[in-house]
């Protein structure tokens, strides 16, 4: 197997890769945000506690300093007063003597005497006295102190040389001491604090390590306890969406008596109670389909009888008296009536069985709508409106099934005709890439919102007490739509109340492939226009909904429900 190389832009990716882990991960949140408050907690205690301990740290040395020195300074002026000084050579051996006091009472090698300045020099005082490391350290502020505060200690924080390139921590006392028959000295002890830096540097390490390994064990800690919390979430998640995408036997682990266990048994209760609502609801629906489907074979033969006496009857109607004549025809009216009703409830019990098959060929969209405009234009020319067929595309042969699409555009044609109000009707038929598509646009009442949102559901009608000049049966357009749906097309509509209507239908060009979008607009272009007159293009066009079916999608701002009819 060849080795990959990981893409050089991989980089790129890793803020989007864990901003998305980020999301969907509750345990990695919880980890994070609980390290986070528990790291600055930490930080937090951590830097008190260190500045604490080394404030407290460096007082205690700088205490135990000024007493060592208060000490060493008492004992040497001591033995000064008690002295006898009688040459020089005598003051030159006191001051030794009384630096090698001061060394052994106190804990210091860092020893230095200057003689304050100022005072008479006729005396052969002895020279000054000096530590080669605390010479250069001792500050002219605090030679300036001592020199004017009598017997009073001062202190000053400093670097004691401690090699080449490397400094130590140390405190210098300073104070006076008198040599009689010579003047006053200044007197300096330094103080290293090397080992007291040492000591709050094992503190601060020992604070930060213990630090870090509190993190990580309450990291781990709240990585186990969320794990615990979490999975349980986990698992009704997973068997939430079984039980969503129709596993309904799927339940959830039932284990212990605390909250997840109540949880795991109201899950399952609900469960349950869906399961069998749902199987009931699945078993009344397949009841109710083959009954209308029984009812419909059984109505066929009486039916039959039924009308073939009709057709008799009907057809000796010249010979009946007038009322007996009216009543032939009312009678073959209402049995043929009967008869389309039956025919589409066996239709509309297919489509709920799942057991309706398409019989593509390849069909002209134009020429079947020419078919069926010949075949309505004397009913239109009954109700006063006129028939007319633009088709500025469609000349082709796309692949549908021919009785079904002549039965949806008839039924779309004849609703038109019906609500037209003897106002002209057009039928458009255009192409594009992916489509073609058939329009039918009439300018008579209209619907509202409501009525537009009600259009596809089966014996649903606008105006009840309108009755139904072309005998429709109430579910012309819930059987259009699953038609057109069943060929992966679009059925939609506008409509506005006094301005008519528009109903599309949009075909994919080839059988499979999707729509991107229609050829022909919704809402029409000439939404706002009254009808006989031309079209204002500058007019705004104003949509009040569209509705339609198909795969779920969305074109030129429409909406498509699942089922429904408007005759």
């Amino acid at each position: 197997m060849r080795f990959r190389w990981p893409d050089r832009e991989w980089w790129r990716q890793v803020p989007s890769e864990l901003a998305r882990l980020w999301r969907r991960s509750l345990q990695l949140r919880t980890v994070a945000i609980t390290l986070l408050l528990t790291g600055v907690a930490i930080l937090v205690t951590g830097v008190y506690m260190a500045l604490s301990i080394s404030n407290d740290l460096y007082q205690s040395r700088l205490d135990q300093a000024l007493r060592d020195s208060s000490r060493a300074t008492t004992a040497a002026q001591t033995t000064l007063n008690a002295s006898d000084i009688g040459s020089a050579d005598s003051g030159k051996n006191l001051l030794s003597s009384t630096l090698q006091a001061v060394q052994a009472s106190t804990s210091s090698r860092l020893i230095a005497a200057y003689r304050v300045p100022g005072q008479d020099n006729s005396v052969l005082a002895p020279p000054d006295r000096g530590s080669p490391a605390l010479n250069p350290v001792i500050s002219q502020e605090l030679r300036a102190a001592v020199q004017n505060g009598g017997t009073k200690q001062f202190y000053q924080s400093v670097a004691l040389p401690s090699g080449t390139d490397s400094t130590d921590p140390g405190i210098v006392v300073g104070t006076q001491l008198t040599l009689p028959s010579y003047g006053r000295y200044e007197l300096y002890i330094g103080y290293n604090l090397s080992d007291s830096e040492n000591t709050l540097l094992f503190v601060q390490n020992t604070l930060l390590l213990a630090g870090l390994a509190l993190i990580v064990l309450i990291g781990a800690i709240t990585w186990l306890i969320v794990r615990f919390v979490v999975e349980p979430i986990r698992v009704a998640a997973r068997t939430s969406e079984r039980l969503a995408a129709g596993d309904l036997a799927v339940r959830i682990p039932e284990k212990g008596e605390d909250v997840f266990a109540s949880l795991a048994r109201s899950f399952n209760g609900m469960a349950d109670s869906l399961q069998s609502q749902i199987n009931q609801l699945a078993t009344l629906s397949q009841l109710q389909q083959r009954f209308v489907s029984d009812v419909s074979h059984e109505l066929r033969t009486p039916l039959t009888t039924i009308r073939l006496a009709g057709d008799v009857i009907y057809d000796q109607r010249g010979s009946f008296p007038p009322a007996t004549t009216r009543t032939a025809e009312l009678l073959h009216t209402q049995i043929e009536r009967f008869d389309r009703l039956l025919s589409d409830l066996l239709e509309i019990s297919r489509y709920d069985a799942g057991s309706v098959a398409l019989e593509p060929e390849p069909t002209n969209l134009v020429r079947l709508a020419e078919e069926v405009v010949d075949e309505l234009r004397t009913v239109a020319e009954q109700n006063g409106s006129e028939l007319r067929l633009e088709a500025p595309g469609g000349y082709f042969d796309v692949g549908m099934d021919p009785r079904r699409i002549r039965r949806v555009v008839r039924n779309l044609l004849g609703n038109a005709i019906e609500h037209g109000e003897g106002a002209p009707v057009v039928v458009t038929v255009d192409s594009n890439e992916t489509a073609v598509a058939l329009s039918v646009r009439d300018y008579g009442i209209g619907m509202n919102q409501n009525d537009v949102n009600h259009v596809f559901d089966r014996f649903w009608r606008a105006d009840p007490s309108r009755k139904r000049t072309l005998g429709g049966t109430g579910l012309g357009l819930a059987i259009s739509l699953e038609d057109v749906t069943l060929h992966s097309g679009w059925l939609q509509v506008w409509s506005m109340p006094g301005e008519g209507a528009c109903f599309r239908l949009t075909l994919p060009r080839v059988t499979g492939k999707g729509i991107t979008s229609s050829p022909l607009p919704l809402p029409p272009v000439d939404a706002g226009a009254k009808p006989g007159r031309p079209h204002d293009e500058s007019a705004p066009i104003e949509a009040s909904a569209a509705t339609g079916g198909g795969a779920g999608q969305v074109d030129d701002g429409a909406v498509r429900p699942g089922s429904g009819a408007r005759a």
